[in-house]
């Protein structure tokens, strides 16, 4: 890219952000219009690349202060949120399992339970994706995939495909269980402190377990689109007995997985073990740099660490703070009792596209702790079912498959190196606007009947 090309792009992102700006001031307060305007302006930049991913990340420290939207204490404390420490701890991981080649025995291996064609694949690794995600971190999946399937091919294109399998199959499958991903937690917790009635583990599961199945196949069949003339073949690395660093990484991947699963609590059955998962990732990691292990050396493998993917993260979390503190939220949800009076199609429609779309430019454990009190409110108010409305917005949190700072799992997918945003944006357009569509037919045509 030239430097007048730089500057161009530049300058686009500063304009959009100007009628961005114009556009929501006569309607806003002036630190929710230029929080608008600074959003435009970063995913601009992120999207056409006018400045590196982690240079856009940064640029809150900035303009966050000087748009009075959150001191600089306030912004930067985001970008050492506990989740980029899970995220650490999980790459070390997966630098560990590249490092010793475990990930071409794991390929090869899967190369003989599933077909061979990339479309076998792709369906593989999204299922499996999806599965390992309802019991486990979507961040961890999605770390300990990734390297899997990058071995797999050497197609840079194929790769893409690949990464973005795993990703969206992450997402997709954390809704499968109350304890996939934390939106489903906050729900639940919720509908507790309401005294509603909860929503049962196996309830749960059966009532979303088509949504899945149906978004599992529609993002298979999309991403194995063009892909006839590439192959994926068996290289035969990987099929001699592990090497004892390989069984080392397995050792480790293994009770990092027990160590996961029993503390995960399933509620109100099994409390857990009450640790912090950020903190069983992060020891994870940190336990391949020390004796018997010592897989790991830091002057070897620190430049494999994507900090600006970390950066990236922090991003996103000073997005969501911002958000809480401007009040942006809350007011933009305050609109939606003007549309509770329609028809219950139409309000589910406007739900799941608010939903969808805000959760793209912020947390969606932010979005949805501050969505689903007011749409409980919006329910009290009109003849609403308010279980099915807030299981709808929960779903919704979840399904952002546009850009890297939506979810932990895009933002992996992007460290990859393989995926570019406008890719993913351009995927992710598409699985946003299926998603919204499928939960909005399923839940006026199967959840208004069983919640």
């Amino acid at each position: 890219m030239t430097h007048a090309e730089q500057v161009r792009k530049i300058l686009l992102a500063l304009l959009l952000g100007g009628i961005a700006f114009a556009g929501m001031f006569p309607f806003f307060t002036f630190p929710q219009a230029a929080m608008v305007a600074i959003i435009v302006l970063m995913v601009t930049l992120w999207t056409n690349e006018g400045l590196p991913l982690a240079v856009v990340s940064l640029l809150p420290i900035v303009l966050f202060p000087a748009a009075g939207i959150l001191t600089t204490k306030a912004t930067t404390v985001n970008y050492a949120n506990p989740i980029i420490y899970l995220f650490l701890g999980g790459f070390l991981v997966a630098i560990a399992v590249e490092k010793t080649g475990l990930h071409k025995v794991i390929a090869n291996r899967m190369l003989t339970l599933f077909p061979s064609s990339t479309r076998g694949i792709i369906f593989a690794l999204i299922i499996t994706s999806g599965l390992l995600s309802s019991v486990l971190s979507n961040t961890t999946t999605t770390l300990l995939l990734l390297p899997i399937a990058l071995f797999l091919t050497e197609n840079v294109k194929l790769k893409m495909r690949l990464a973005l399998g795993i990703a969206y199959g992450a997402s997709i499958g954390g809704i499968l269980t109350p304890i996939g991903t934390p939106p489903n937690l906050i729900l639940m917790g919720i509908m507790e402190e309401m005294g509603m009635p909860a929503i049962p583990f196996a309830k749960w599961v059966y009532i979303v377990s088509p949504l899945v199945l149906v978004m599992f196949i529609a993002v298979g069949f999309i991403l194995s689109l063009g892909l006839k003339d590439m192959h994926i073949d068996e290289t035969g690395l990987g099929k001699e007995p592990l090497t004892t660093e390989q069984k080392k990484v397995v050792t480790v991947i293994v009770g990092l997985i027990a160590m996961l699963l029993i503390n995960a609590p399933i509620k109100p059955y099994y409390s857990g073990l009450g640790l912090s998962e950020p903190g069983i990732l992060l020891s994870a990691g940190l336990l391949l740099f020390a004796p018997p292990f010592a897989i790991l050396n830091w002057m070897e493998d620190k430049d494999s660490i994507p900090y600006r993917i970390m950066f990236l993260f922090g991003a996103g979390f000073a997005i969501a703070a911002a958000f809480t503190k401007t009040h942006l939220a809350g007011v933009i949800a305050s609109y939606l009792i003007s549309f509770s009076h329609m028809p219950l199609l139409v309000f589910i429609l406007i739900i799941a596209t608010m939903i969808t779309f805000t959760t793209e430019i912020t947390s969606n454990t932010a979005l949805i702790s501050i969505m689903l009190p007011i749409l409980y409110k919006v329910a009290e108010q009109t003849s609403v079912n308010p279980t099915l409305i807030m299981l709808v917005a929960t779903v919704c949190a979840s399904y952002a498959f546009m850009l890297p700072i939506a979810t932990p799992p895009n933002a992996i997918a992007m460290s990859s190196g393989v995926v570019k945003i406008k890719t993913m944006a351009a995927y992710g357009m598409v699985f946003n606007i299926i998603g919204i569509l499928l939960i909005v037919t399923i839940a006026n045509l199967f959840w208004v009947k069983v919640i």
